[in-house]
């Protein structure tokens, strides 16, 4: 059965994000992820964790001034020594947290760029940051993103995402595959994960359209997830959606399509 782990971005934010980790607790979850941890001290959420007892499965790199658009930074070339310190930066807190996985957000193409440029940008911060955290015990994610949602993210395909890890030449970077993200962009969701399977190691979920709960949408999730565990995969799927009405009454979709 898969491991559902609650995006506390978007689930239960009815309530103050330190309030959230209680909630999805009392849902049955066992797994959080979240955008970013910046905004609070390490502790504070280290101390929610363990009073819990939950496991941090992933958070993402630093990405840049996202009040302002921004969505990542890995494919700007004015911005590596940022990158750099954003990579740190993330280890710092990780250290505390005891997650093992970080999501480097490659970002929108910043206007003007040479798109050979900027992936030349992304394929070396990608290999700064994957030996950074390989020496950390951590592993680093690419995560390709709609360009329906997100108009000039860079990474938008997972041959992409999978190409410029190759050129990276990094053995510590992997895949964060968002199934709502791939259904808007190339489908093909089961062929693209059993062949992808060994360079996947973090999923996320929504149904299509609206990114609400699985079951809304067109999205055959109850033959994907029979599916997911039939090749073999092993790692969290992130409740990454936005709730049609309440997080509690959206997650009937666990009973309903989870057999």
């Amino acid at each position: 059965m898969p491991k559902f782990a609650a995006n506390l971005t978007m689930l239960y934010n009815e309530h103050p994000f330190l309030d959230r980790f209680e909630a999805a607790a009392r849902a049955g979850f066992r797994g959080v992820e979240f955008l970013f941890p910046y905004a609070y001290r390490a502790e504070e959420i280290a101390e929610r964790l363990q009073r819990h007892k939950l496991q941090l499965v992933l958070h993402n790199l630093p990405p840049g001034n996202w009040d302002a658009g921004e969505r990542g930074i890995g494919c700007h070339p004015d911005r590596i020594g940022e990158f750099q310190d954003g990579v740190g930066t993330a280890i710092a807190y990780a250290r505390v947290l005891g997650v093992k996985q970080l999501n480097c957000l490659a970002g929108k193409l910043p206007p003007g760029v040479d798109p050979e440029k900027a992936r030349a940008t992304l394929v070396a911060n990608v290999r700064f940051a994957a030996d950074r955290l390989k020496a950390e015990g951590i592993r680093l994610l690419v995560e390709p993103i709609n360009t329906f949602d997100i108009p000039g993210f860079f990474v938008n395909r997972t041959a992409q995402a999978l190409e410029i890890i190759r050129a990276s030449g990094a053995d510590n970077a992997f895949v964060q595959y968002d199934i709502y993200h791939a259904q808007r962009m190339e489908g093909e969701l089961a062929a693209t994960i059993k062949r992808s399977l060994s360079s996947i190691k973090h999923m996320q979920l929504a149904d299509n359209p609206g990114r609400n709960e699985p079951g809304t949408g067109e999205i055959n999730y109850a033959f994907l997830f029979r599916w997911i565990d039939e090749v073999g995969y092993d790692g969290w799927i992130g409740c990454e959606y936005k709730p049609k009405t309440t997080t509690q009454a959206g997650l009937l979709w666990m009973r309903e399509l989870v057999k």
